[in-house]
């Protein structure tokens, strides 16, 4: 099983930033989280590293479905989705896979919501392309 979903783009790393956060929200996804890797590499070991950025993507209404179902999942949240660099111009956007994210926990009660999530994240890579 993958472990994520991918699609490259070329265009500005910050419109790129925006339009994946555009895409999340029509899937009802809101930001809840930015870490800027290149900028954190520099400042914390004085590392030159290409441009990275993980999002911490969240669905209020999943995140509260699981976590009624299994407290501790929490761990796993939120749904980290990251722009990177691919080359001149080009961006790769990759979404983690709920599915494999959820096979480390034992709650067969969680696969259902998983695989919605995983179907909506999905649906933004794709849509992306």
């Amino acid at each position: 099983m993958n472990y994520s979903y991918s699609t490259k783009l070329k265009g500005e790393f910050e419109d790129i930033i925006e339009r994946v956060t555009a895409e999340l929200k029509t899937e009802g996804f809101g930001v809840l989280t930015q870490i800027d890797v290149t900028k954190t590499l520099k400042e914390k070991i004085d590392v030159d590293f290409k441009k990275y950025r993980i999002l911490g993507a969240c669905n209020p209404h999943f995140a509260h479905k699981a976590l009624s179902l299994e407290e501790k999942v929490g761990v796993m949240l939120p749904c980290n989705v990251i722009v990177v660099e691919a080359g001149e111009g080009e961006f790769e956007v990759t979404a983690v896979s709920p599915m494999a994210s959820m096979q480390a926990i034992k709650n067969e009660n969680l696969v259902a919501i998983a695989q919605e999530v995983e179907d909506k994240l999905k649906t933004v890579i794709n849509r992306l392309k």
